[in-house]
């Protein structure tokens, strides 16, 4: 790369992380992120230090499995009423939920209480966990106006939950060092009343959504989610990945004790310093993501990173050694800010804003059943296999799929390119440039190619209107009353009047060179411009201005009807 490159790179990249400042409403929600993030690692901490004293690297296991099911069970059920109405509000109380239960699991342990409530608050919270990121990933797409800048709002949520991953397992391995796993479970609670917190100020305009059913049903909504899954095959390449980082993942939280306690021998401190160098890892990943923001490579970015995941565990059941493993699990938080930044863009890219929220909490239910059975085979593999090669057996896993995936992974990076350029196109037009990411790339998968050759009509004056029109290259002339009032050129929109208003076509538009087209039809264009206060307001002003200039306008030349063939 030049030095130009990369200094464009890196501006880009420190753009990215300004952005999120700049923006209120993207300030507010990252923090909330990293709040409830740095709960849920500093809590599986202090879980897995409660379990394995309880019964050892099965209960580690057994534990995962329990506090995951019922996640995987109600994340995709309860995702709809994300999808209904404001997304804060969900996040907002999913945060309280957690808060409660942590700080429950905080006085049970400080009592010396039984160890099943604890699991039993364990299974509460991380049921509302698994509807948090859902809403979270549903939400940041309306924050945002650009691929570019949703792609920016992911990295720094990598980022996030790179710091996140370090800082919860830190601060947990610093209050096991001189206090107990009571104050870790406060500390989490507090956290996620702090998460909470910060979301009480948001303010923004959704982008219009379906009304919510006079009689809603969970299920069949939920059902809808993985119907819209199912139909794009690439949703379900990413998803089917996820699902094996997520076994890995699961496997990773009976490896980081049993690495430690049994393999390294560093104690129960040597937990949280294990996940730790993982959160090393994330953070620096994230950093390097940063420059990977607007690049056209994410697809193959993720396969990077899901294979990061998995071969950095495989190599420390050959080289088990303290320094290396901590060494090799930095990678895995690498593998881990890789699959954050393009995996979650990617699907909010291609999944449709009104099921945005069940199609990400399909994503969490699969990643909750596979962190699951993630634990279960792990802890299973290391009674039968022993330590050092279960992590051989686990860690291949992601690598090989990775591998596998490569080529199709890459033909979707250039399936979303073409999906920028009808995104850039669109916002050109001013009364479309208003709208939030999720109505303008709607507008952008309806788009139909129009090509018109030069001297013939797109359509004449009285006709009835039924498309809206976006110039991709040539020239046109609007003629209204016989006479030339406006040229049109590249990037401009035209026949809207006619929609908005519901009247005939007001004037004739000629192409003057061929013309390539993008349309929409009515159908397509009005609930969208119409159900966004801003664009329906732009939409007026432009409509006035338009029609005032043409009625001011003299005869610029001479207006004679295209022969007939």
């Amino acid at each position: 790369m030049s030095r130009g490159g990369r200094r464009s790179r890196v501006r880009g990249a420190a753009a990215a992380f300004a952005s999120k400042w700049v923006n209120p409403d993207l300030r507010r929600a990252q923090l909330s992120f990293l709040g409830a993030w740095t709960a849920e690692w500093a809590f599986t901490v202090a879980l897995g230090i409660v379990a394995y004293r309880a019964g050892g690297a099965v209960a580690v296991g057994l534990v995962g499995l329990l506090r995951m099911v019922p996640s995987a069970v109600f994340a995709p059920l309860l995702a709809p009423i994300a999808d209904r109405g404001r997304r804060e509000r969900v996040l907002i109380l999913v945060s309280l939920v957690r808060g409660v239960a942590t700080a429950g699991a905080a006085v049970v342990v400080a009592v010396g209480g039984e160890t099943g409530i604890v699991y039993a608050l364990a299974v509460v919270s991380t049921i509302a966990a698994t509807l948090y990121r859902p809403a979270h990933s549903a939400l940041l797409p309306s924050l945002c106006r650009t691929g570019y800048e949703l792609a920016s709002a992911n990295m720094v949520r990598g980022l996030l939950d790179s710091a996140a991953t370090l800082v919860g397992p830190l601060l947990a391995a610093v209050l096991l060092q001189f206090t107990g796993v009571d104050v870790v479970f406060a500390v989490a609670a507090a956290a996620s009343f702090a998460a909470a917190a910060v979301l009480v100020g948001l303010r923004y305009e959704a982008p219009p959504r379906p009304p919510a059913p006079s009689r809603p049903n969970l299920a069949r909504e939920a059902a809808d989610g993985l119907r819209a899954v199912a139909r794009n095959r690439d949703l379900v390449l990413i998803l089917a990945l996820a699902a094996a980082q997520a076994l890995t993942r699961g496997a990773l939280t009976v490896f980081s004790v049993v690495v430690a306690i049994e393999l390294l021998a560093t104690g129960e401190p040597g937990v949280g310093a294990l996940m730790t160098a993982v959160g090393v890892g994330a953070v620096l990943g994230s950093l390097g993501a940063s420059l990977l923001v607007g690049t056209s490579r994410l697809g193959g970015w993720f396969a990077v990173g899901i294979g990061l995941w998995g071969l950095p565990i495989a190599l420390i059941g050959v080289f088990p050694q303290q320094a290396t493993a901590l060494a090799l699990l930095s990678f895995v938080g690498i593998g881990n800010a890789l699959v954050d930044v393009a995996g979650f863009t990617l699907i909010a890219r291609m999944a449709p804003d009104e099921v945005l929220a069940r199609i990400f909490g399909v994503l969490e239910s699969l990643v909750a059943v596979f962190v699951g059975i993630g634990a279960v085979v792990a802890s299973v593999l290391v009674e039968w296999l022993g330590v050092q090669a279960a992590l051989i057996a686990i860690g291949l896993l992601c690598p090989v799929l990775a591998a596998l995936s490569w080529r199709r992974l890459r033909a979707l990076d250039r399936t979303v390119g073409d999906l920028d350029q009808h995104v850039g196109l669109l916002r050109q037009v001013p009364m479309l440039n208003t709208l939030p990411l999720p109505s303008i790339e709607q507008l952008a998968r309806a788009l139909e190619p129009v090509a018109v050759p030069a001297g013939v009509p797109v359509f004449t004056q009285g006709e009835a209107g039924d498309r809206f029109y976006v110039i991709e290259s040539g020239d046109a002339d609007v003629v209204g009353d016989g006479r030339v009032v406006a040229a049109l050129g590249p990037g401009e929109g035209f026949g809207e009047i006619a929609l908005l208003r519901r009247t005939p076509r007001t004037a004739t538009v000629l192409a003057t060179s061929d013309l390539r087209l993008q349309a929409l039809t009515c159908d397509r264009f009005l609930p969208i411009v119409l159900g966004y206060t801003p664009s329906a307001r732009q939409a007026e002003v432009d409509m006035d201005d338009r029609l005032g200039q043409w009625q001011e306008r003299g005869p610029r030349e001479p207006f004679e009807e295209p022969p007939t063939s």
